[in-house]
């Protein structure tokens, strides 16, 4: 029968960690489901998640934050991560806009596709950003805004070619 102390003792640093990278993950933005502010009243309200962070991207009017899919780390012009958002605009009419609106806020358009689930990517300094643009039966679009560190800040890779004299022998 294995020591059961000796468990307890060795899960506990795994709980505690996975608790710690949780409530980091929410470092810099608190937009909580279940997080509530005093209001005029004194009586306490849930508190509506606000696009006012999201400065370097165009916002659709009447969207609202979808906060059961939204992961954002970091703040104003540097925050990565998925910001989800949900329309009652139809897919075409997102398409449009994001298309016609991000270019005003210093995204240069990498590659779009109007498709089932539209796609538009764009760079920016030191990111890109993905936005992914589906069809919601009967309750307009959601939108999933990627947004992500640009992965060419790396050296490139050089390779050497061996000089045209070099002969090669037949292994026997």
């Amino acid at each position: 029968m294995p020591d059961r102390s000796f468990l307890s003792v060795s899960i506990a640093p795994v709980i505690a960690l996975t608790v710690t990278m949780g409530l980091s993950a929410c470092a810099g933005v608190s937009m909580s489901p279940s997080a509530t502010t005093t209001g005029e009243s004194g009586q306490p309200q849930p508190l509506q998640p606000s696009f006012a962070q999201f400065q370097d991207i165009p916002i659709p009017g009447g969207a609202k934050m979808n906060m059961d899919r939204t992961l954002i780390l970091g703040e104003k012009e540097s925050w990565i991560g998925r910001l989800v958002i949900d329309s009652s605009v139809s897919q075409a009419g997102m398409f449009d806009f994001f298309k016609q609106r991000t270019g005003e806020f210093g995204w240069r358009e990498i590659t779009s596709v109007r498709s089932a689930t539209s796609v538009l990517t764009y760079s920016r300094e030191q990111r890109i950003m993905t936005i992914q643009i589906l069809t919601r039966p009967l309750l307009g679009t959601r939108i999933d805004i990627t947004m992500s560190p640009n992965g060419n800040n790396q050296q490139p890779i050089t390779t050497t070619v061996a000089p045209a004299s070099v002969s090669m022998q037949k292994i026997r």
